[in-house]
């Protein structure tokens, strides 16, 4: 996650990175087995995970040539701020798309909708569907089919550390109100800003507008919400946070700038996630773990609520070798490689029984990111739902730089939502 439309290192595109390669039996034939029914051939696995994630997946991928020894696993890792692009463009083209990609969850319904994605209702890729959490299921389905398999669950919480707070004699805020009065203790005794606000991404908008009891929009009745009062109230909130310098914030690059900020000091606190746990916890501030400390993300004046996030598997309508690709959809959505995921990364898994796990169940960060991600805040998984977020990112944007008020903001993404979803009042 999200990530949203979160950003990404911007690491090289690592092309046709091969796992350890077998050629015995069929090949690249269509089915993905060979004449006795096993599976063989190429699996290209697209991987959208961060740096500090991404040595984990690629020897998860290793584990199911080590299961299937004739198919061949050309994993791939591209840097999630290129990957919808990149998928789109190679499957639009025909040619150079992966057979399975890890997808953000608002892709699912945008990349069906355009043909590119194989159901997968019937298929080995969807096994023991009872066992995934509710919520999670919601982004794999598409005009009543499902489209992809949940792999990992996530959602927002402050990261803070928990020395900067103690020093300054403040308490972890529990809203926005709150964090902007501790901003003047924390920044006359220790030196650090309060908070580092990613005004870069328009994911990072959601949880002051979910603070002031807000949406983007309501799909069922299909009602623009954002331009209501909600919607002003959540611009004038990061506009004040920002000029009373109880934040910072970068138009760019915020992903790196924040946690770089927070790993260096230079914040007490930051708006995050899962995926950024172990990023996090290699910075200088950190080297004491426990110094970490993460808290549900603070509320507006109404509410409180963070968006849900996280990253599914889809394989590709075009692949040309679907029984392989379904095969390890199943194994890298499996109960046991998420619970290898959590104890490696700490990313929550989607499986319910993973989380009987004792491991897992006694995890840190699974402790608090599960009751989080009970309480988040579905998004509207509608084909056009990834698209809702640039219109935030301009608008955010011009209230921070000044060139627009919170109402004209509110007004102006309202305006480009109706422009984009043609049948909403």
């Amino acid at each position: 996650m999200r990530r949203g439309i979160r950003g990404a290192a911007a690491t090289a595109l690592v092309a046709g990175l091969a796992l350890a390669a077998t050629a015995c039996g069929g090949g690249d034939s269509n089915d993905g087995a060979n004449s006795g029914g096993e599976l063989s051939g190429t699996v290209t696995f697209w991987d959208t995970s961060n740096d500090a994630e991404k040595a984990t997946y690629r020897k998860l991928a290793e584990g199911f040539q080590k299961e299937h020894p004739k198919v061949h696993v050309k994993y791939v890792n591209v840097p999630f701020g290129d990957a919808n692009a990149k998928f789109k463009n190679a499957a639009g083209g025909n040619s150079g798309a992966p057979d399975v990609m890890r997808t953000e969850v608002a892709w699912v319904a945008d990349f069906a909708n355009l043909g590119y994605l194989a159901p997968l209702d019937g298929t080995p890729a969807l096994d023991k569907s009872d066992d995934y959490l509710p919520q999670a299921v919601g982004s794999t389905k598409f005009k009543g089919k499902t489209y992809a398999a949940p792999q990992v669950i996530d959602t927002l919480g402050l990261f803070y550390n928990k020395k900067l707070l103690k020093d300054a004699g403040v308490e972890v805020p529990r809203n926005f109100a709150e964090l902007a009065t501790a901003a003047k203790k924390i920044k006359a005794k220790t030196g650090a800003t309060a908070l580092y606000l990613r005004g870069d991404d328009p994911y990072w908008f959601l949880p002051y507008l979910y603070g002031e009891g807000g949406n983007m929009v309501d799909a069922r009745d299909k009602v623009v919400e954002i331009d209501d009062g909600a919607g002003v109230k959540a611009f004038k909130t990061i506009k004040s946070l920002v000029d009373s310098k109880a934040a910072v914030t970068d138009a760019t690059d915020g992903q790196e700038n924040q946690l770089r900020a927070l790993k260096d000091g230079t914040v007490a606190m930051a708006v995050d996630g899962p995926w950024d746990i172990e990023g996090a916890r290699a910075g200088k501030s950190f080297k004491d773990k426990k110094n970490l400390g993460v808290a549900p993300v603070p509320g507006g004046s109404t509410a409180q609520g963070s968006p849900q996030g996280g990253w599914n598997l889809s394989v590709y309508a075009g692949s040309k070798n679907l029984q392989a690709s379904y095969a390890f959809v199943k194994y890298m959505s499996s109960a046991k490689v998420q619970q290898q995921t959590t104890e490696k990364l700490s990313l929550l898994p989607t499986r319910k029984s993973v989380y009987e796990v004792p491991a897992v169940k006694d995890n840190e960060m699974v402790k608090f990111f599960k009751p989080a991600v009970d309480g988040a805040v579905q998004r509207p998984w509608i084909a056009e739902g990834n698209s809702l977020f640039e219109p935030i990112k301009v608008q955010m944007n011009k209230v921070l730089t000044g060139a627009a008020s919170p109402e004209q903001a509110a007004k102006a993404t309202g305006d480009a939502y109706r422009k984009l979803l043609k049948d909403y009042k």
